[in-house]
């Protein structure tokens, strides 16, 4: 486990020069005063390295020091073959440069290594696409990546979710993150972190004023913060329902995200399930099911069950 640690704590001084020694201490799971071992372990060893106390300070490597480590474990080898299908990276211009790198590590893994890597692209395939998730606008994320990474400020036409009509922003990018085959753009509106989904982008164009993001604020911090806001909604009503058994799969994997608990049974032919929605509008949802699915509690949500029938069959009257 030291050995990794020392050839971790190499690596990132290689690519990122001078780091302070708390923020390796976190990355990896250690002490700082462990650190500060480490380094001397390396300095022991003949690699030019040296820790700079103060406010400014931080370990670093001499300038022009560099090394070639090809010493990867067999998991190490592994992990850098299990990547996301190539799609991902043809959004981004980059499936061509993909599949060159990881030729190149190919051939520098040690020759015992080679055949788990090799069988792990055989027998391991990430697809991120959900299931009938239909066709999507053509979305240039290519450009968009270009622009994110200008660091200039992006005004942007943009249609929100239920508009028709597309309304302008500028708004200062942190970046863009992939999430279930969908890419959002993660910036910030007037100081306010904000999501936006790039298939609702219709103009885009990076201006002259230099980007203005929060101080020591990273897309990761900024993207976690947004995700647990959508996830961590609060419930406003809780649904009582039974599923027909037959249907309760299909039910879970729909709706599964608003589920409080797992399925318990009711009867031979039915489960019973329990929902959180944060409004009462949301139990709307449930009419996709049909007759495999009906609302017991509370009253108000099977009255909107009935009002939205009724409408239904008024349409088609």
């Amino acid at each position: 486990m030291k050995s990794d640690r020392l050839l971790s704590i190499l690596l990132l001084l290689q690519t990122r020069g001078r780091v302070p020694a708390a923020e390796l201490a976190e990355r990896l799971e250690v002490s700082t005063r462990t650190i500060y071992r480490d380094v001397e372990a390396l300095s022991t060893a003949g690699v030019p390295v040296y820790a700079e106390r103060g406010r400014h300070g931080g370990i670093s490597l001499l300038p022009g020091f560099r090394t070639d480590v090809t010493g990867l474990t067999s998991d190490e080898a592994r992990a850098l073959f299990v990547l996301a299908e190539q799609g991902t990276h043809a959004a981004l211009g980059l499936d061509g440069a993909l599949g060159s790198a990881l030729r190149k590590v190919m051939v520098a893994l040690p020759a015992p290594h080679r055949p788990a890597a090799e069988e792990m692209t055989r027998r391991v395939l990430i697809d991120p696409q959900r299931w009938m998730s239909g066709p999507r606008p053509a979305v240039d994320v290519a450009a968009l990546q270009d622009a994110v990474f200008a660091d200039r400020r992006l005004r942007i036409r943009y249609r929100r979710s239920g508009s028709t009509m597309p309304r302008t922003y500028t708004v200062d990018p942190y970046g863009l993150v992939a999430k279930a085959g969908t890419w959002y753009l993660v910036a910030d509106r007037d100081g306010t972190p904000r999501l936006f989904h790039t298939d609702r982008l219709t103009g885009l164009t990076v201006t002259e004023d230099p980007v203005r993001r929060r101080p020591g604020v990273e897309l990761a911090e900024v993207w976690h913060a947004l995700r647990r806001g959508i996830d961590e909604q609060p419930v406003a009503v809780r649904i009582r329902a039974r599923v027909r058994r037959t249907r309760v799969d299909m039910f879970v994997r729909i709706v599964g995200a608003w589920l409080t608990g797992p399925p318990a049974d009711h009867d031979d032919e039915w489960v019973t399930v329990e929902l959180g929605y944060p409004a009462l509008g949301a139990v709307r949802q449930l009419l996709q099911f049909g007759t495999d699915v009906e609302v017991l509690d509370p009253p108000q949500a099977r009255t909107a069950m009935v009002e939205t029938a009724a409408a239904i069959v008024g349409a088609y009257g």
